[in-house]
């Protein structure tokens, strides 16, 4: 394997960080999602937020930025349980996304990222990680739950352009994967 490598996201990455995004969720999310969603995705924003606070790492091969790790304090409502009261560590909670576009999966940019992005969060006072995913994403759930991202029965249902999408929470204490 070329060089393989996670750093803070530039705001030059925002571009091709978009088209990984829109790509990998055309790929994967093609059966879940309306077409027109799908056509409509963009992450630009987003992503170009999550640049300015610093809350933005990518994986590289070589010179290809292949992934990203969106990573941050977590709102209220998505520490919630099932009535809705936030959990008692939400102050601590951090929201994380990973998304390694497919071509690039099962060399270890994912795990790379979850790793760092967990050190930056434990060295900023997070204790605990969640993650939303569509409960269909199998591949998603498979690598966070190789991580020990496990369910904590919290679900909810998105509607993703009049099509309900329901999605798992997975959580897990943090500490380094290198750690644990």
């Amino acid at each position: 394997m070329a060089d393989a490598d996670v750093r803070s996201a530039r705001s030059g990455d925002v571009d091709e960080l978009a088209r990984i995004h829109r790509d990998t969720w055309r790929t994967a999310y093609t059966d879940l999602l309306p077409d027109d969603v799908l056509v409509a995705l963009d992450a630009t924003p987003t992503l170009s937020l999550a640049v300015e606070s610093g809350q933005l790492l990518v994986a590289t091969e070589g010179r290809w930025l292949v992934g990203y790790c969106l990573a941050g304090g977590a709102t209220e409502a998505d520490t919630a349980d099932v009535s809705g009261t936030p959990h008692e560590d939400a102050a601590t909670t951090a929201i994380v996304t990973v998304l390694v576009e497919p071509r690039w999966g099962r060399r270890g940019h994912g795990s790379r990222l979850l790793d760092t992005a967990a050190r930056q969060l434990v060295e900023a006072g997070a204790t605990r990680g969640i993650a939303w995913i569509p409960e269909s994403d199998r591949a998603t759930r498979n690598f966070f739950e190789r991580h020990e991202w496990t369910p904590d029965g919290t679900v909810r249902t998105l509607d993703a352009g009049g099509r309900p999408v329901r999605e798992i929470r997975v959580s897990r204490g943090l500490t380094p994967l290198s750690d644990a």
